[in-house]
């Protein structure tokens, strides 16, 4: 015999250690479906992305057999004007062109705005430019004339010649992908699983309000338990009545009574 009542009182730690170890194979079973399905989707269904990127130098004018005309004032402007540059990259003004220009890459310039990155080191005059895709040469060819154009359209836009490309993509080299991540995400899974396994198991012990244990009753009731009727199954019953049996000589109980009557 079951006795459910509505369970009001909140679980303390101790309990849910107990319920935790309890259902511990809930938990491992979440955790490794999870744990699995995170690094399926990381290996076959994520498609790999390659990052390419262009180095330039925000300086003054070039001289004579590429030497560069270092003046500290000059070098505190340039690194002033390269937070303005992160933003020109990143207008029409220069995505147009590219787009205009590479007509085979098949680009808009809302995905170039969004996509293209420019970063650089604090106190340097070297920038990076970079972009991501999942061809590393068409990732390559677009940072290329983004860094062209941008290198062109600058002495345009601010009157002043002092950006110079260091370094470009080489459209041969094929690297290895940035992303997925297969270990890091495998992590991630693991940890979100075995989070969700715990949850779980804390959820369904929550809506259970079935008391199967005098212990239960106590704690929930505060009443102290009297007596207990055993849930008694037909299994049980069919070995009792077979052990009776073969006590009275082979004849079932209600044969034994009826002799004895």
């Amino acid at each position: 015999m079951e006795v459910r009542v509505v369970l009001s009182s909140q679980l303390d730690l101790k309990q849910i250690l107990m319920l935790i170890r309890k259902k511990l194979w809930l938990v491992i079973l979440v955790a490794v479906i999870g744990t699995a399905s995170a690094g399926a989707y990381s290996t076959w269904i994520m498609k790999p992305v390659y990052q390419a990127y262009t180095k330039l130098i925000v300086n003054s004018t070039v001289g004579q057999a590429g030497a560069f005309k270092l003046d500290l004032n000059m070098i505190n402007t340039n690194l002033s004007l390269i937070n303005t540059y992160k933003e020109i990259i990143r207008t029409p003004s220069i995505m147009d062109l590219v787009v205009e220009k590479h007509p085979e890459l098949e680009l808009t310039t809302e995905q170039l705005m969004r996509n293209i990155r420019f970063s650089s080191v604090n106190g340097t005059q070297v920038v990076t430019v970079s972009y991501m895709d999942t061809d590393y040469k068409r990732a390559a060819q677009i940072v290329n004339s983004v860094s062209y154009v941008f290198q062109q359209q600058i002495p345009l836009i601010m009157q002043v010649d002092n950006v110079y490309i260091l370094h470009t993509a080489d459209l041969d080299k094929q690297p290895g992908p940035i992303k997925p991540e297969t270990k890091l995400n495998i992590a991630i899974g693991l940890v979100v699983s075995l989070m969700l396994g715990i949850m779980l198991v804390l959820l369904l012990e929550y809506f259970d309000d079935t008391l199967r244990s005098e212990a239960a009753i106590e704690r929930h009731l505060g009443l102290p338990t009297l007596t207990a009727v055993p849930n008694i199954r037909q299994s049980d019953l069919r070995l009792k009545t077979r052990a009776a049996a073969s006590a009275n000589g082979g004849a079932s109980p209600l044969m034994s009574e009826n002799k004895g009557g």
